[in-house]
């Protein structure tokens, strides 16, 4: 008796160990990427304020306004950009190994794309923070040598940050932010036009992303 009372013990406690490491192997899956979930949400929310016509359209200009930026400003990008936060403290297998010179052309490539972002914020003004139906076409400074900008400023930092971190993690966040991006801009070029008639003649003129280095 004693020794079927052992055998059993034996069994259940496998069973235990079998199943707490499962458990174990379950949450650190779940956490490892849990930076997809806050990516990819934050990705669809930036996406869907890209529709600022469709919503005035639809709830009048001021509601419609205020859809916009509840979707990018509040679920869109601190969301994702909270998702690249928890890629960066995600462990995950090395791409190629950290260098010096990695590491500074990293950085010099995060500060060019954040001047390039603020040098664009300061053309449009208060187009950046509230977009309407009465917005006007912008094609000084930056926006006359591409149309998006800040899509461009944005594409140098995650190179930047993935040569500063090169893990699997961080070139996934990376692959679906350049994913996000391109689909980004032709949503936003849909809603441009819709909003601003001049704005086909625009694309006509000035490339998406990189400038044209000689003019005809």
């Amino acid at each position: 008796m004693c020794v079927r009372f052992h055998i059993a013990g034996c069994c259940m406690g496998c069973w235990a160990a079998g199943l707490a490491s499962v458990q174990s192997r379950t949450r650190l899956g779940f956490t490892m990427y849990l930076f997809l979930i806050f990516l990819v949400f934050g990705f669809v929310c930036n996406l869907a304020s890209a529709f600022t016509a469709v919503f005035c359209q639809r709830w009048g200009e001021r509601q419609g306004s205020l859809v916009s930026v509840l979707l990018r400003d509040i679920l869109g990008i601190p969301v994702w950009a909270l998702g690249f936060v928890l890629a960066a403290r995600t462990s995950s297998p090395s791409l190629f190994a950290s260098s010096l010179m990695a590491v500074a052309i990293g950085w010099g490539l995060i500060l060019s794309g954040g001047i390039i972002i603020v040098m664009a914020l300061i053309s449009i003004r208060i187009r950046a923070a509230r977009p309407s139906q009465k917005d006007r076409l912008v094609e000084t400074g930056l926006y006359s040598c591409v149309r998006h900008p800040i899509h461009c400023g944005t594409l140098l930092e995650f190179a930047g940050l993935l040569l500063l971190i090169p893990t699997v993690a961080m070139a996934c966040a990376c692959a679906l932010g350049i994913i996000w991006i391109l689909a980004q801009s032709r949503v936003e070029e849909c809603d441009l036009r819709q909003r601003i008639p001049e704005y086909s003649d625009y694309m006509k003129r000035v490339p998406r992303f990189l400038p044209r280095i000689w003019r005809k």
